[in-house]
């Protein structure tokens, strides 16, 4: 047997005698093959070997062959023990939850942390934006002080023009209201039918009011 064979041999014994627990060749072979390097066919017949010797046991599930630890070399293990270990067990897996929680939490704000400025990208960006700052501080200063900044003659124009628009608005509003009203006078039904029937939307629907003059 050459060194590589007689190294998997060992390894895969231990392995078994340390799980503890059943396992095919493919499984082995997976769960060894990244950290040892070993090759199937050099698993396969380590495996046979370690049975056919006796290292550990092996039964057939149809065409697949399931192996694990020889269980005569473990102690007997009474209920109280095994009540023991399933506290333990119990105990170990809060604390397990209570890890990886904590690693997800550290987690999230390593990746806040390294998508956040360094205190030296904030200092340049600061500086960076203080004159923009003070050139925005200055024109709203110059803003603040300015005083005539539409001419009269232009606010008086702007004035009457509005005037002119909420008179129109007036007299439109009620030459509606009288044609609306000669037309009811023959109209076999309501107000509100009529309107909706025409297509008639109001102000006050629209939560508009006529402003002052």
């Amino acid at each position: 047997m050459s060194k590589k064979d007689s190294a998997a041999v060992a390894i895969i014994v231990t392995y078994l005698n340390e799980q503890n627990r059943p396992y095919s060749a493919q499984d082995v072979f997976g769960n060894l093959q990244k950290q040892h390097g070993f090759g199937k066919t050099a698993v396969v017949k380590a495996m046979e070997q370690l049975a056919q010797e006796g290292k550990i046991r092996e039964k057939t599930y149809g065409k697949q062959k399931i192996y694990f630890a020889d269980q005569a070399q473990f102690t007997d293990v009474s209920d109280s023990d095994l009540k023991t270990m399933d506290t333990r067990i119990s105990e170990l897996s809060s604390q397990v939850q209570e890890v990886t929680q904590s690693c997800r939490q550290l987690e999230s704000e390593l990746r806040e942390l390294n998508s956040s400025l360094t205190s030296e990208e904030m200092t340049s960006e600061i500086q960076e934006l203080k004159p923009e700052c003070a050139s925005y501080r200055e024109r709203l200063q110059k803003i603040k002080c300015a005083t005539n900044h539409v001419s009269p003659e232009e606010r008086e124009k702007i004035h009457k023009a509005r005037n002119l628009y909420v008179k129109e608005w007036r007299k439109r509003k009620r030459l509606t209201q009288d044609m609306m009203g000669a037309i009811l006078e023959g109209y076999p039904k309501s107000k509100k039918q009529f309107m909706e029937e025409v297509g008639v939307e109001t102000d006050e629907e629209h939560k508009v009011t006529i402003p002052d003059i």
